[in-house]
């Protein structure tokens, strides 16, 4: 049984506005460099300013708004991009929360409480709990993500977090979650990471888990198996794990922990822990073992029986040596959250509390802490800022472009913002965020070349990733070509240009198709090999629809700016990357996305790719994804998709329409100028309805997603994509921009 087939109840995944555990007036946000800082001020240390726009909206502090809401198309862009300049942060980049995963925050807990590293002051604590209440699924647990059902994993780990943070064992919270653990299979059930977890903290045997293997690092890296064919995100959680798991590292038994042992098992004597090497709830199973894998297992379980300590020594050794480049490399953030609190915990292990490295970690615990309207949270990575930046500045061109055009002046419309000194501000966060430095012996520790290329959060991570890069270098030559003769220009060096444009020529695999942050190394056939249980498409770094678009977007940009520089190359590239896209495309003409939920996103960035490349709606395959997108629109004129969409890899309608899959597909059928101008219409005026009188819009249900089955937010959406459609609307559709009720109120 998969996890979309528990019978237990959802969350939807909006952030729910719960009573605050702290005064909220005191948070205060500091954003330098793309780094977030959320900071508590108590009697001793007053705040020295107001709060901003922007930490009200994220805090969730009420503003009043005696506005009434707006009637046009025209009305709502220059309301929406007004907002969303207010909160706009300090360092040009746009904050937000970047959460959903309910396995990040206990793990930090697990490593504090280990390590006793004083990382989480009491305001956190009790804005930690408040958030892990908030997220409580009606049936008593937790999921694997905020919009997912209950599952072991999600139970046991935040009840164990909460536990960790001073509550009660008889708190009735607790009790609920305790009483359905128990249902749906108890602790022993939990899932191979987080069996992991139990581990170290020494409420779970380490003869319960499958063998970790830390000798596969010594293997020659022509191995079809090595570590270094893996997916950089599996490879580095891996990793350190592979170390503690070697090393044995482990909690030491207090009373809490053997009172935690009393209350996750309902007889914690005489376990077969073996035996419990393969349990896993079926509530938690979205990928279950191959026969391949199992086999595997007798054999590395057999070589741990009688593993020969030298070599063990050797594996841990060469272990520690990537740990310490990763950190190196990162500033110690590494490339997310798991990884960087198991290099945390490793580096405490070896280097001890009072070293430099371990401070060090220690000081960057805070970058991954976010302050939201639910309480504070662990984001998926240090956040999303050059990705949700680099939208932002697409969509306020698109926006300010439309507010130019002499059509929306001669209507009379009330004064457009000044959209330049926003823009100006995104245009230098985005070329700060460019990696310009090579990395030291990079390849020995399995990097991809990051010169020129972009991350998804900030420089500071270092990792690039292929899409933040190609909408970072899309940005910036729109930037440039709309800013051209004001202050603005030039925007950023041509050669930076070049060296994005390089990086992304990187990316090419054989088969035209464009990976994450490194090209695809492994074969598909260590799918098989998938050990985690919980989530989909790990092990190697696939190719994917919208990183192959949006590359194939940026360059199509960008050949168009500098048709001199390896024209060859460019052209080779995109061709190969549209080949991808239309060999990927179903039978209903729709694009599985692997980011986002689900056909709707993936459909758009296709339909962006194929028409930035001069198709247009009488293209077979363009027209077939807006007949897509079409048969899918709703009576209200929006568009809203579930996140069992991801689950299951089929089209699922959501109960609701939202926002950010209304754009996508709008944003899809104006790129093709699809000729059925009715059905853009009814979509934008269902964006004009739904538009609150401040400028912003409702939360909509959880629209990330990773790995096939764990949900995220993506705060910036809501606001990105509507500035942009409705600045697509108005640029495109003039005479419609002032109509009042566009669209009507539906069929």
């Amino acid at each position: 049984m998969h996890r979309y087939e528990n019978t237990m109840r959802r969350n939807r995944g909006i952030p729910r506005v719960t009573p605050p555990a702290t005064d909220l007036s005191r948070w205060r946000l500091t954003c330098v460099d793309g780094r977030q800082t959320w900071r508590y001020h108590d009697d001793d240390n007053k705040p020295d300013r107001a709060q901003t726009p922007l930490e009200r909206h994220s805090l969730g502090v009420a503003t009043d708004s005696d506005r009434t809401p707006a009637t046009t198309a025209a009305d709502a862009a220059r309301r929406a991009a007004e907002f969303y300049c207010s909160i706009q942060a300090e360092d040009g980049h746009w904050a937000g929360d970047y959460g959903g995963p309910l396995f990040l925050l206990p793990v930090l807990i697990i490593v504090c409480h280990f390590t006793g590293a004083a990382c989480i002051a009491e305001p956190q604590r009790k804005e930690i709990l408040r958030y892990l209440r908030s997220v409580q699924c009606p049936d008593g647990g937790w999921g694997l993500h905020v919009a997912g059902p209950p599952t072991v994993f999600g139970c046991t780990m935040n009840y164990i977090a909460m536990r960790l943070l001073g509550v009660a064992a008889g708190d009735p919270d607790l009790v609920r979650a305790r009483e359905l653990r128990h249902t749906l299979g108890g602790a022993t059930a939990i899932p191979s990471w987080g069996k992991f977890w139990l581990c170290l903290l020494n409420v779970y045997h380490w003869e319960g888990m499958h063998s970790l293997l830390p000798e596969m690092w010594l293997a020659p890296t022509w191995l079809p198996v090595h570590p270094s064919k893996l997916w950089c995100h599996c490879r580095q959680v891996y990793l350190p794990m592979a170390y503690c798991y070697g090393a044995r590292i482990q909690h030491p038994e207090t009373e809490l922990i053997r009172a935690l042992r009393k209350e996750l098992y309902i007889c914690d004597a005489g376990i077969d822990w073996p035996s419990q090497r393969n349990n896993c709830a079926p509530s938690d199973l979205y990928t279950p073992h191959t026969r391949l894998l199992d086999c595997s297992y007798v054999l590395i379980d057999m070589y741990e029986a009688y593993h020969n300590t030298t070599i063990r020594k050797m594996a841990l050794s060469e272990l520690y040596q990537h740990i310490c480049a990763e950190d190196q490399y990162t500033n110690y953030i590494s490339i997310g959250p798991i990884s960087k609190v198991l290099n945390m915990l490793v580096r405490w292990s070896v280097d001890g509390a009072d070293s430099a490295a371990f401070r060090r970690h220690v000081s960057r615990v805070d970058d991954y802490l976010w302050m939201g309207v639910d309480g504070m949270k662990m984001t998926g990575t240090n956040g999303s800022q050059l990705w949700d930046t680099a939208f932002a500045a697409s969509a306020l061109c698109e926006a300010d472009t439309a507010f130019a055009a002499s059509a929306l002046c001669e209507a009379g419309a009330a004064e457009a913002p000044s959209l330049r000194p926003s823009l100006r501000r995104a245009r230098s966060f985005i070329e700060r965020m460019q990696v310009r430095d090579a990395l030291p012996d990079g390849e020995k520790y399995y990097r991809h070349p990051p010169l020129g290329g972009f991350p998804f959060s900030t420089r500071d991570c270092g990792w690039i990733v292929s899409d933040c890069t190609a909408e970072a270098l899309r940005a910036l030559l729109e930037l440039r070509e709309h800013c051209r003769g004001d202050d603005l220009a030039p925007v950023v060096d041509d050669d930076r240009l070049r060296a994005a444009a390089d990086s992304l020529l990187s990316f090419a695999n054989p088969g035209g198709g464009v990976a994450t942050y490194e090209t695809t190394r492994g074969s598909g056939a260590l799918e098989w090999l998938n050990p985690s249980e919980v989530f989909g498409d790990i092990m190697i770094d696939h190719p994917h629809v919208e990183c192959t678009s949006a590359a194939a977007t940026a360059l199509s940009c960008f050949r168009r700016a500098f048709p001199a520089h390896r024209p060859a190359d460019v052209d080779a590239f995109i061709q190969g990357a549209l080949g991808y896209v239309r060999g990927r495309q179903r039978a209903d003409g729709s694009w599985e996305g692997a980011w986002a939920v689900c056909f709707t996103y993936a459909t758009w960035f296709a339909l962006e790719a194929l028409t930035s490349a001069g198709r247009c709606h009488d293209d077979a395959a363009v027209a077939a994804g807006c007949e897509f997108l079409v048969s899918r629109q709703r009576a209200d004129g929006g568009w809203g998709e579930a996140f069992e969409s991801c689950e299951q890899r089929r089209y699922v309608a959501a109960a609701r329409p939202q926002v950010a899959q209304t754009c996508w597909a709008l944003l899809g059928l104006m790129a093709a100028r699809w000729p059925d101008a009715r059905a853009i219409e009814r979509g934008v005026g269902f964006l004009v309805r739904s538009q609150l009188p401040s400028g912003d819009w409702p939360a909509d249900d959880v629209v990330g997603v990773f790995n096939r089955s764990c949900g995220i937010n993506y705060a910036s959406y809501r606001n990105v994509f509507p500035i942009w459609t409705l600045g697509r609307f108005c640029r495109l559709y003039p005479d419609h921009a002032f109509a009042r009720d566009v669209g009507g109120g539906g069929d």
